[in-house]
């Protein structure tokens, strides 16, 4: 819990908004206003596990696989509740099941929400559980197929998600949490080769 609180909330301030809270410290504390990061709050759980089974003598990456099988049932309510808020919505369409979000504005949107609170939470959840029970993998491959797996989900969503006002689009008209997705693929996949060649 500690973990996703500090590592969602450093995530955000230090990714999303550095400049406003830097000048606005008191601000960073506030996290009742809102601003949360998911991969901030990912790289908070990854330090607290590692803390906890270095004091315990435990195997990092057999925690965080138990933790990987899990948090897609938090990513599913989360999300169910960014859509009852109105927060992290879709992009303006036309789709016959667009969605208006009146606290918004007037227009037709995607609901982004569901669409992640779908794929990053359900079905990630199902491929995840499925994989484990199918399959007797070696620690470490599960968390390491999460981050693949959830990136990849969340690269293709954000297409249809409007991007944060006061950041918009980054390079080649990606928004940062493409960008960062593209990243943790890169690492999702650099730890399976690192891992298949270990004896579990």
């Amino acid at each position: 819990i500690i973990g996703i609180i500090v590592g969602g909330r450093l995530g955000y301030v230090l990714i999303y908004s550095p400049d406003y809270y830097f000048q606005n410290f008191e601000e960073i504390f506030m996290i009742w206003k809102g601003g949360m990061s998911f991969h901030g709050g990912v790289l908070g759980i990854i330090i607290t596990t590692i803390i906890f089974c270095k004091k315990n003598n435990e195997n990092i990456f057999y925690f965080l696989d138990l933790i990987s099988l899990s948090a897609p049932i938090g990513i599913f309510l989360g999300r169910i509740s960014n859509f009852i808020n109105s927060e992290l919505y879709g992009r303006v369409t036309d789709i016959f099941w667009s969605v208006r979000f009146v606290k918004i504005d007037n227009l037709s949107r995607h609901p982004s929400q569901i669409y992640e609170a779908l794929f990053e939470g359900l079905i990630l959840f199902i491929i995840l559980n499925f994989l484990n029970k199918k399959f007797n993998y070696k620690s470490g491959i599960i968390s390491s197929l999460f981050l693949i797996f959830y990136s990849i989900f969340r690269f293709i969503i954000e297409f249809v998600r409007e991007p944060d006002s006061h950041i918009g689009f980054i390079y080649f008209n990606l928004t940062i949490g493409q960008i960062i997705s593209v990243i943790t693929i890169m690492i999702g996949f650099t730890l399976i080769y690192f891992f298949k060649d270990d004896k579990k």
